[in-house]
């Protein structure tokens, strides 16, 4: 990082070497192994026993996050923010994967499970192989740079699958922008309809998510980044608050 990064507010996020300034999965009891560290950047690993993400240390109001990510053939990740809540996924059977969250909600699992899912409540920048990964096809908000099932980006802005892509995220009270390799892709409100229209439509309206999406109680956050079984790697990854 230059000393004029430095200097407008700009902090180094990953050292390239160490979990420092990350709540490191594997120190936490049992151990996780949802990232690892691997050619100087942060890797989701694929198909991990504990499936969790990797989250910052530090909270997060008003900001802007720089990051390189690439992801592998057919993958799904992304960066979650304006983070709500997190919570260890019950067994048994659900109709839908969103009722088994809205349940866990209601009754949480007492202990961190040493095989399990933790899923993270808040809003999220897509990171995805557009070309393979089924998800894609649901439609354009579930594509890369989108904000996740709510704001489709403007345009495919990815490069090829195997190379990095550059991102950028702005968090300016409710205003958020998304930007991919120099494309600012999606710009909107995180309290805006087509929020609440997104968390009725997929979690129900009234149901413990849609509340903690549409009311956010919480307005300093933490980041993560999102394990989704696939593998992606995240390098380059620097903040700055934003008065």
């Amino acid at each position: 990082m230059s000393a004029q990064e430095k200097a407008s507010g700009w902090q180094l996020l990953f050292d390239g070497r160490t979990f420092a300034g990350w709540e490191d999965p594997a120190k936490k009891s049992p151990p996780g192994d949802s990232f690892v560290i691997a050619d100087g950047c942060l890797k989701a690993t694929a198909r991990p026993r504990i499936s969790e993400d990797l989250f910052t240390r530090d909270t997060y109001r008003d900001f802007e996050f720089e990051f390189d990510w690439r992801i592998a053939p057919g993958g799904n990740s992304g960066v979650k923010y304006r983070i709500q809540d997190r919570v260890f996924l019950l067994e048994g059977n659900f109709p839908r994967f969103e009722d088994r969250v809205n349940a866990s909600l209601k009754k949480r699992p007492a202990d961190r499970p040493a095989k399990g899912q933790e899923y993270v409540i808040g809003f999220e920048y897509q990171v995805l192989d557009n070309s393979l990964n089924p998800d894609a096809k649901n439609g354009a908000t579930h594509q890369a740079g989108a904000l996740y099932d709510v704001a489709a980006p403007s345009k495919d802005a990815t490069r090829p699958v195997g190379e990095f892509n550059h991102s950028r995220l702005v968090v300016r009270g409710d205003q958020f922008e998304h930007w991919l390799n120099g494309v600012k892709v999606v710009a909107g409100s995180l309290s805006g309809p087509d929020v609440a229209a997104s968390a009725a439509r997929r979690w129900g309206a009234g149901s413990p998510v849609y509340e903690l999406l549409v009311r956010q109680p919480r307005r300093d956050c933490q980041i993560s980044l999102q394990n989704h079984s696939s593998e992606a790697w995240f390098r380059n990854i620097k903040i700055r608050r934003l008065k």
